[in-house]
């Protein structure tokens, strides 16, 4: 089963960017959907951001033209770009990764946006 570590959380002030990075213990070339969910204060789980080995990709509307997700499958990365970030946007980052095998989250990175 792959093993998933997050990177790149922190506190930043809006307006600002922050890149989130996902590593994978193993190859993902072939896992066909990774993504980033975040959890915020009170709320359930969300969808961010999801690439299929496919190159397909999915957003959350309320990050659409500010959040960019990328695979780089040389050294087994996903990463998320953020940027124009909103207090809104304060929550724990998860990376997810999906295939055949079944569904493996990351344990999470903070990111508090402050105003």
């Amino acid at each position: 089963q792959v093993h998933l570590v997050e990177s790149g959380g922190g506190l930043v002030q809006a307006g600002e960017s922050l890149t989130l990075s996902c590593a994978a213990s193993e190859i993902i070339f072939n896992i066909n959907t990774m993504g980033w969910y975040r959890q915020g204060p009170g709320k359930q789980r969300e969808l961010v951001a999801s690439k299929t080995s496919g190159g397909s990709t999915s957003y959350a509307d309320s990050v659409k033209g500010r959040f960019t997700i990328s695979r780089d499958n040389a050294k087994n990365t996903v990463n998320l770009q953020m940027n124009s970030l909103k207090p809104e946007d304060t929550a724990v980052y998860y990376c997810m990764s999906q295939d055949e095998r079944g569904t493996v989250w990351g344990q999470g990175t903070q990111v508090t946006v402050s105003s």
